[in-house]
């Protein structure tokens, strides 16, 4: 494949695609769920992938009524969640080779993710990623969550980058569609969703991983 602008940034979400925590998120709602003897399916968490944690958290209260006090549950889920990650946090494949790649090749990496600063903090600390990337814009630095396009705007706003010119990599259905309507050349690297028509439609590729990612935009800049 050949990307249909020179590349100048790559845009990363976060949740699934640097990290393997959207399992964590399914897990910890489950053990949740079980403290209040009530059940949550694994659609229940597929729904809410890539979204904001608001909105994640309007569809469980919308999914269990009254059958959960929703801040005891929410904050229950928050405990359990972290206590997976410290334990259990794993990069996913092929994440320090781009990250290698994207610098010897000069080409910024930014962070645009649904999660919060804190979540953020602690996942990239966890991997001495601190300082592999150049700008964050996490949850509460722009007005709308995915899927609108506002996290991958501000993403590039913070490092002076033209949307147009920045490869978006997304493991997601909503991120997908946020980074494509941000008009950036968008890569899906699916996690827990797989690629559907209008991920295709929307994506210039789908990978199988990281490592290809790295291969794709290797192959694309060797004779730049």
């Amino acid at each position: 494949m050949t990307f249909i602008r020179q590349p100048r940034a790559v845009v990363f979400d976060m949740d699934g695609l640097l990290f393997d925590t959207e399992r964590f998120y399914l897990e910890a709602l489950i053990l949740a769920a079980k403290e209040f003897g009530v059940d949550a399916p694994i659609e229940l968490h597929t729904d809410t992938i890539g979204a904001s944690s608001e909105e994640t958290r309007a569809r469980l209260s919308g999914y269990f009524g009254d059958a959960v006090d929703m801040d005891r549950l929410w904050n229950s889920a928050s405990r359990h969640f972290f206590q997976l990650a410290d334990t259990r946090l794993f990069s996913k494949p092929g994440v320090f080779e781009l990250l290698a790649l994207l610098d010897r090749l000069g080409l910024p990496a930014v962070i645009a993710t649904s999660s919060k600063p804190k979540n953020v903090k602690h996942h990239l600390a966890a991997h001495g990623l601190e300082r592999r990337f150049r700008a964050i814009a996490a949850s509460g630095s722009y007005k709308r969550g995915k899927p609108h396009p506002d996290p991958f705007l501000k993403a590039a706003e913070l490092i002076g980058a033209d949307p147009a010119s920045c490869i978006a990599l997304e493991d997601s259905h909503t991120g997908v569609r946020s980074a494509a309507s941000a008009g950036m050349m968008t890569i899906m690297v699916p996690d827990m969703l797989d690629a559907n028509d209008e991920m295709r439609g929307l994506c210039v590729h789908v990978a199988c991983d990281l490592h290809e990612v790295a291969r794709l935009i290797e192959a694309a800049l060797k004779d730049v």
